[in-house]
């Protein structure tokens, strides 16, 4: 694999959060479009579908049990310094 130019790293990283994960989308689009191997590779496996489902279900019948991320990060990395 070619190492990135440190150039399009260096411009990207200036873009606004919005225009990276608009980038981010894209990329990930395009990888699944390229191969039939790539889709296959990025395809949920039914279980993995059902236990999404099922926590989406929860947390819209209660929304308060949902943790902000900053919590969720704060706590992660606390633990790991």
């Amino acid at each position: 694999m070619k190492p990135f130019s440190t150039s399009i790293t260096g411009e990207y990283l200036h873009l606004p959060v919005s225009d990276r994960l608009a980038l981010v989308t894209a990329i990930w689009d395009s990888i699944a479009a390229e191969t039939p191997e790539a889709q296959d590779a990025i395809n949920l496996h039914q279980q993995e579908i059902a236990e999404l489902d099922r926590r989406l279900a929860a947390h819209q019948q209660d929304p308060s049990t949902a943790i902000a991320w900053e919590e969720v990060r704060a706590k992660l990395f606390a633990n790991t310094l």
